[in-house]
């Protein structure tokens, strides 16, 4: 009978060492419950015991950096009263597990939600001071920054720090996207257009200078290719009349020959001509005699 109750009580030990052996890993926090109620919360990783169920039981919760996007854009109104589409994401972490379990339960879609609202909320307060340009690229940094720090106030008493926010889009709501576009095509048509004309302009400058000098540098040229011609002629008369001087003869003889080339250049030409003419005179007697 003692082997049997011993038996029984090691079997009880062993079943109430085994479910109450936990471990918690680095990247969770640990909140042990007794009957409902917060008991301890376990922050360092390593192997824990309790109570077997119902009497403790263990809620996990991330330690890591954790994420909550927009499933769909928040339309917001800017300080212009255009209404914008808005996409963001929120990089938060637990750092008080037991203020955190207090407001969520441990509900990650409630959590999920709670974080939602608050940067919608935020960014709706920033955001309609401020004018398109200004959330798109002007001070963006700043008015990001603010909105971290309103976010930091609204969840420090949730347990949450927020790491940090950031806009993923910024559109205009589908009504106005074409307005905008058609704007921007107007615009961009205008600037094409003056490009356009001040190109054509320039053209024609350039052209018209191309052809002014080109006037100047055929005028020079004829200048002075007439002039070299000219001076060439002289060269060439002073040449003729000092060589031709020489023997007269031969000068009337050289003339007479140039005539008779230019006359009878083509077979089919036909002169009328008296064959006792001067023009034959050295046809008939090569050296001119008469």
């Amino acid at each position: 009978m003692k082997y049997v109750i011993g038996f029984f009580i090691f079997a009880v030990m062993a079943l109430t060492v085994g479910t109450g052996l936990f471990v918690v890993d680095q990247r969770q926090y640990a909140i042990v419950f007794a009957m409902g109620e917060v008991k301890e919360i376990i922050e360092e990783p390593g192997l824990y015991f309790k109570l077997p169920a119902p009497m403790q039981n263990v809620l996990f919760l991330d330690k890591r950096i954790l994420s909550t996007e927009t499933h769909e854009p928040d339309r917001i109104i800017t300080a212009e009263k255009m209404n914008i589409l808005v996409d963001s994401y929120v990089k938060w972490r637990i750092v008080d597990p037991k203020l955190f379990y207090v407001s969520f339960g441990g509900d990650e879609q409630r959590t999920q939600d709670r974080m939602a609202q608050i940067v919608k909320a935020a960014l709706n307060d920033e955001i309609t001071k401020r004018t398109v340009s200004e959330v798109i690229s002007g001070n963006r940094d700043e008015m990001m920054a603010a909105v971290k720090n309103k976010m930091a106030r609204e969840t420090e008493h949730i347990g949450v720090e927020i790491i940090d926010v950031r806009l993923k889009r910024v559109d205009y709501v589908e009504q106005i996207n074409h307005s905008v576009f058609e704007r921007m095509k107007s615009e961009r048509t205008r600037v094409a257009n003056e490009l356009r004309s001040i190109g054509e302009a320039e053209s024609e400058k350039i052209r018209a200078d191309a052809d002014k000098q080109r006037t100047v540098i055929l005028a020079e040229a004829f200048r002075d290719a007439e002039k070299i011609k000219g001076e060439g002629d002289a060269k060439a008369a002073r040449i003729y009349a000092s060589a031709f001087g020489k023997n007269p003869e031969f000068y009337r003889f050289y003339r007479s020959l140039e005539a008779y080339k230019e006359s009878f250049k083509n077979r089919k030409d036909i002169l009328v001509v008296d064959p006792s003419s001067e023009f034959f005179r050295y046809m008939k007697h090569p050296k001119g005699a008469k």
